[in-house]
């Protein structure tokens, strides 16, 4: 049986290009623009926040470095390599991982049964039917992003039993899966407590130096708290680029986004 790659394998892998170079992509829905020109260049490693108001443009982007819809025009380079017009499937194949806002979960599964089906969904073995023992390569795999998301308690329980914040954690577990070289996260504070919310940052800024990442947050005390930089869009286009102490005390920042002011 083939192992799973490895964070080792992935990160020698990577070599010296940029995660991620968006140029002049665009996205037109008829006669809507929902994105317009986005350049955008994310180094291996980085961690991105892209904030924005409703119809920003930001889930349209996260669409289209993921396949979900195909550009209108311009280029995606996923670490060197253009990805524009592959299917969602390859650009998984790749080491790409995304998480949703709207649960994708196996409700009736215990979370580490969740866990195991997305290791073996991106692994060579995904197609065998023979039941994994306690040693296989793919449920240490799994039992490790367990501890990695901070589930150990719950690893048994069903989805169904879980708590809303618990099944986040168990979505960034599966996003996680078979050592991703980068992965978008799509605002996965929304809904959570004050207590999960600190869980989350724990977990994500928890994560190996190495792994990159790209966060779209309403939440901007999770967002600038996680991230290295950060992309403020407004009406399909990229309004703003800096670090997070440079965008929360920007004046034209804080009068579109956060009315004035940020507490």
């Amino acid at each position: 049986m083939n192992a799973p790659v490895t964070l080792t394998d992935r990160l020698g892998a990577t070599g010296t290009a940029n995660a991620l170079e968006l140029r002049g992509v665009s996205k037109i829905f008829g006669a809507l623009a929902a994105m317009q020109d986005i350049t955008m260049t994310v180094r291996p490693g980085e961690r991105r926040a892209v904030l924005g108001s409703n119809g920003a443009g930001k889930t349209t982007l996260f669409n289209c470095i993921t396949g979900d819809f195909p550009p209108s025009g311009g280029s995606i380079r996923f670490f060197g390599e253009d990805i524009t017009r592959f299917p969602a499937h390859e650009r998984i194949r790749r080491g790409l991982r995304r998480t949703y806002q709207i649960s994708l979960l196996f409700a009736g599964l215990s979370v580490l049964d969740n866990i195991y089906l997305a290791c073996r969904g991106v692994s060579r073995g995904r197609f065998s039917f023979w039941r994994p023992g306690r040693d296989e390569a793919l449920m240490a795999s799994a039992e490790n992003l367990v501890r990695v998301v901070h589930l150990d308690d719950a690893r048994l329980t069903p989805v169904a039993e879980l708590s809303y914040g618990q099944q986040r954690q168990l979505e960034i577990a599966m996003a996680l899966s078979g050592a991703p070289r980068f992965i978008l996260f799509d605002e996965p504070a929304a809904g959570l407590s004050p207590t999960e919310r600190r869980e989350l940052i724990e977990i994500l800024t928890g994560l190996p130096g190495h792994m990159g990442f790209i966060i779209i947050e309403h939440d901007m005390d999770v967002a600038l708290r996680v991230a290295e930089s950060v992309t403020m869009m407004h009406n399909g286009r990229i309004f703003k680029e800096g670090k997070p102490a440079e965008i929360e005390d920007d004046p034209e920042v804080q009068a579109l986004y956060l009315g004035g002011g940020h507490g």
